[in-house]
């Protein structure tokens, strides 16, 4: 099987920072590309992340600013957040080789037009083969290496299996899939029902309410997944039930973390990026189009859209009809 030995990692967060990381300890030579010249020089010579203090980064990993140098890669990784995502796809077009695997890491679905991440890349770099990687992970485990399963999905079930041989290690483990959409499903839907979370969590509900949540909220991720074609066993996989666990019970989740501000009254803090806040009213969008219910996000898109209070949100909760299971 041949493998991808050179590969780029575009964005240079902690997230980027980390998949750095892993790739290098899977042997492979790599580049991490910086917003700027000035962002990369600072970050080779410490050899450290600002956002991952105490983390050094690989010695032999290159960090540059120059994304012209880095498209050249024979595989690359996309790590921006996912409403920046087409920009960053622009810029990048112009420097790649046709049939480049480009790896979106981002977990969301944009705003205005409704598209998934791979969409964008389909459409703004058509050279390029795209994959998705989503999974339960944390920055700061991954950039350590201490042991994380995530998903990698490409439409072409054998640039999949590539890449998973290409970025796997003995800490570092990716389950090759096809099914590229029920992956970006599971990444987004549970980035906006971990603020759900941490609202049950930051209202101090109890740990069997927050169990409760994290299952109906599986329920809604399920539905959902199945109307826009995903396969359940996905859904039921890392990539959907897995990171769906991971993010709505640890106060590492930003999504999470989001939450657990609002349920005790409090501004969330703007100093880390909170996805979900920007998918909930996109994906009850596309959920209501579809004819999915979705209560849950539901109720999460109107608390930040200003519609309903927190305490409103869960007294309508609360209140809806008994009924069977499923």
């Amino acid at each position: 099987m041949a493998l991808y030995q050179n590969i780029s990692v575009i964005g240079a967060g902690a997230w980027g920072t980390a998949l750095a990381n892993a790739a290098a300890r899977a042997g492979r030579d790599v580049t991490l590309c910086a917003r700027n010249a000035s962002a990369a020089e600072k970050m080779a010579s410490s050899r450290e992340n600002p956002r991952l203090p105490g983390i050094k980064i690989e010695k032999k990993i290159s960090v540059i600013g120059d994304i012209a140098r880095a498209g050249k890669a024979e595989a690359l990784l996309l790590v921006t957040p996912a409403q920046s995502l087409r920009q960053a796809a622009k810029a990048l077009a112009p420097h790649l080789a046709k049939g480049t695997p480009v790896i979106v890491c981002a977990k969301g679905i944009e705003h205005g037009t409704h598209k998934f991440m791979t969409e964008i890349i389909a459409e703004v770099a058509p050279l390029a083969l795209p994959a998705i990687l989503s999974g339960p992970s944390f920055a700061s485990d991954v950039a350590q290496g201490l042991p994380t399963a995530v998903t990698l999905a490409a439409k072409d079930g054998a640039i999949a299996e590539a890449l998973v041989h290409t970025l796997g290690s003995d800490t570092f483990r990716p389950y090759h899939s096809t099914d590229v959409r029920g992956v970006e499903i599971g990444g987004a839907a549970k980035n906006v029902l971990a603020i759900a979370a941490g609202i049950v969590a930051g209202k101090k509900l109890g740990a069997s309410a927050l169990a409760a949540l994290t299952t109906r909220g599986f329920a809604e991720l399920m539905r959902f997944g199945i109307a826009c074609g995903a396969k359940p066993e996905t859904i039921a996989g890392l990539s959907g039930l897995g990171d769906l666990v991971l993010s709505c019970s640890s106060a590492q989740s930003r999504n999470f973390s989001f939450g657990m501000a609002l349920g005790r009254g409090q501004m969330p803090s703007r100093d880390k990026l909170s996805e979900g806040e920007f998918t909930a009213p996109v994906l009850v969008e596309l959920a209501r189009a579809k004819k999915v219910d979705m209560p849950v996000a539901s109720a999460v898109a109107a608390v930040l859209g200003g519609a309903l209070t927190v305490n409103e949100a869960i007294e309508m909760l609360l209140t809806r009809p008994f009924k069977a299971e499923g």
